[in-house]
This record gives structure tokens, C-alpha cells and sequence, in this order.
């Protein structure tokens, strides 16, 4: 329980980021630094959390697996959506880019972890 509750606090902390300073609840909405503003609030809470677990030699649960990878889907889905308007997208091909390889390592320890 406790796991999950570390998990839920970087959606809850970066959707109210995007109600009290874009007053919406669709990310899907945003226009470009916006998006990369609540998309990067998003990233650091999960990856900081992954890496705190990790810090106190907790398991890095399949959770957090999955709520990265829902966030890499969100992130893919706002470049295709950029690419379809003919919006610059470099930075967040950068931040998607370096997103897979994170999430490749944190993977990584979590099947060493499993093999134990």
C-alpha cells in the first residue's frame, strides 16, 4: 500500500500543477512549453520515486513499470500529435529519447531484482 501511495503522489502533484496554473485536466490540450512543463513534473516524480524505492533497497514494483510506460505512451502520443500540426518537436523527441533509456536501466535492475 504504501508503495502505490509513493507511486500516486507525481500524477497527483503535476495534475495539480495543471489545474491551478492552466486551470485544465487535459494534457492533451497544452501548447508546447506548457506541455513540456507538466510533462517534466510528471517524469521527475516518477523517476525520483523509482529511485528513492531503489535508494532503500525496495523492490522497484511492476507499478511503477507500467505507470512509466502509461507516461511514455502520453509523451508519444502529444509527438505524434505535434508532428501531425507541423508543430517543432525536438525537445520532446530529446526528453522521450532520454525517457527510454531511464526507463531501460530501471527495467534492468528490475529483472536483476526478480532473478534474485
Amino acid at each position: 500500500m504504501k508503495k502505490v501511495l509513493i507511486h500516486t503522489i507525481p500524477a497527483v502533484i503535476s495534475f495539480i500543477w495543471l489545474i491551478t496554473v492552466n486551470n485544465t485536466l487535459n494534457p492533451f490540450s497544452l501548447k508546447g512549453p506548457d506541455f513540456l512543463r507538466f510533462y517534466l513534473i510528471l517524469i521527475f516524480g516518477y523517476y525520483t520515486s523509482a529511485f528513492v524505492l531503489k535508494h532503500f533497497r525496495k523492490e522497484v514494483s511492476e507499478t511503477i513499470l507500467y505507470c512509466l510506460s502509461a507516461v511514455f505512451l502520453l509523451g508519444t502520443i502529444k509527438l505524434i500529435i505535434g508532428i501531425n500540426l507541423g508543430k517543432p518537436v525536438g525537445f520532446l523527441i530529446i526528453i522521450l529519447i532520454l525517457e527510454l533509456i531511464v526507463f531501460m536501466i530501471i527495467k534492468r535492475s528490475y529483472l536483476r531484482f526478480k532473478l534474485k
